[in-house]
């Protein structure tokens, strides 16, 4: 805390004209809660002193509360541990704001069980006891649509041909579509910028209205996250200063691609070498094991990589949304792809997260799962040439409600991120499942009307 109140300070020297600090938490199903603080509030809150309570974390993907855990709880409070490095200025508001990430803390300095970060940080540092750091980056797609909706509710496309019309394709990595979007996509770039996010490519991805911006890897998997989540928050700002609606939706249409959060990841040892590298770019021994851990923690982990109930509508065959725990190189119709590149620069690709997941839940899952078969010494079958759609059979779980069973029942789960969140993240995800089960959709009123 006390290097704290050195940046701090430093930051406000930077910025005199900073008025409010957001405080920002992001609960376990993705949302950002916290408070505005006034300039002379944040000083208190970098010092750790700042309160509020545990179930902030909590809250399902409605902004409510679940009755049964705060009333089991009672509902106190923790304490607010900021991450100084998160500290920035949001530019997109009108008036000079700023903002911080915090993670909580139990009243008796414990880490909060179903805090994300802490439960993230906690599978770093069980890489750092064997030697390891994860190093991670991520791929967020998203679509970009008119803030509007059309007579059928459905969100109306930025991208249209001559007539006006939807596309049937989105002009993939298409540059003059890049040109149409170009004072938006700078103005995330600017602002990317004052945040510190290192943006690496922004292209134009394969369905109508939809683009992808990655992320440089980071050798910190926890700053990684973090950077995936203000990326997100960063893009939806700059559209809705452009009058557009950006989303992270897994499937907005049925039958058009869906956005997928694509996760880079590798790992040094202690001299700091990809402990992956081979010399062939093939991969050695550690990273088959790390790759047959994924596969065999897949199933258990879907409900992390697919949290809602359309998160589930993206995975149909042919739309490079895996549906079976696979791997092989160079090969876009597998789980987990193994890229082809400099040996040094060896890596996993899990091409199962859904852009609307969770990114401190998903790169958790990724690294547990990794460790899983680091730890057990297990090893990968041989990888997978040719279409995965073609030659395996569905077997990860395709209904929420099958993934919600498998998760709740999981001893991989329940080890690798704990009892109480194992328990907090299935009540939530079990009272978002009862509402959508109340809710009649048109296409049943128009099949038995």
């Amino acid at each position: 805390m006390a290097d704290n109140k050195e940046i701090l300070q430093s930051f406000l020297a930077k910025h005199p004209d900073i008025e409010i600090f957001e405080i920002i938490l992001p609960d376990v199903c993705g949302g950002l809660r916290g408070k505005w603080l006034t300039r002379d509030k944040i000083h208190k809150a970098m010092a750790g002193e700042l309160k509020m309570p545990l179930s902030s974390l909590a809250f399902d993907v409605w902004g409510r509360d679940a009755e049964i855990l705060v009333f089991e709880t009672g509902d106190g409070d923790g304490f607010c541990e900021p991450d100084i490095r998160t500290l920035a200025i949001a530019p997109w508001f009108e008036r000079p704001t700023a903002q911080v990430v915090i993670s909580m803390r139990e009243v008796n300095g414990e880490p909060c069980a179903y805090d994300s970060r802490h439960i993230l940080q906690s599978l770093i540092d069980r890489f750092a006891v064997l030697g390891l750091t994860p190093v991670v980056a991520t791929e967020m797609e998203f679509h970009l649509f008119r803030d509007e909706f059309d007579s059928l509710g459905q969100p109306v496309h930025t991208q249209t041909d001559c007539v006006g019309g939807r596309l049937a394709g989105g002009q993939t990595y298409g540059i003059d579509i890049m040109e149409e979007m170009a004072e938006l996509m700078h103005g995330i770039r600017d602002a990317c910028i004052a945040q510190n996010l290192p943006i690496d490519t922004l292209i134009k991805e394969s369905g109508p209205s939809q683009y992808e911006i990655n992320l440089y890897h980071s050798p910190d998997a926890l700053v990684a996250a973090d950077q995936a989540m203000m990326l997100r928050r960063v893009i939806k700002a700059l559209a809705r200063k452009h009058g557009l609606r950006a989303t992270f939706m897994a499937k907005p249409f049925g039958n058009l691609a869906g956005n997928g959060m694509h996760v880079h990841c590798s790992v040094l040892d202690s001299d700091g070498n990809n402990a992956f590298d081979d010399g062939t770019g093939r991969g050695n021994t550690l990273l088959r094991e790390a790759v047959a851990g994924c596969l065999e923690s897949m199933a258990d982990s879907m409900l992390l990589f697919a949290p809602n109930l359309n998160s589930y509508r993206r995975f149909q065959r042919g739309t490079y949304a895996p549906l079976a725990p696979c791997w092989g190189h160079e090969n876009r119709t597998v789980s987990v792809r193994i890229p082809a590149d400099a040996p040094h620069a060896t890596r996993i690709e899990h091409r199962v997260p859904g852009a609307d997941a969770n990114p401190y839940l998903v790169i958790a899952a990724i690294l547990a799962g990794m460790l899983h078969g680091i730890e057990n010494k297990l090893q990968a079958p041989p990888p997978l040439e040719g279409n995965a759609y073609e030659l395996l059979e569905p077997s990860l779980p395709r209904y929420w409600p099958d993934a919600l069973a498998r998760f709740e029942n999981s001893d991989f789960i329940r080890n690798s991120f704990g009892r109480t969140f194992q328990n907090v993240f299935a009540v939530l995800k079990h009272q978002e499942m009862a509402d959508y089960d109340c809710q009649v959709t048109p296409l049943e009123y128009h099949a038995c009307l």
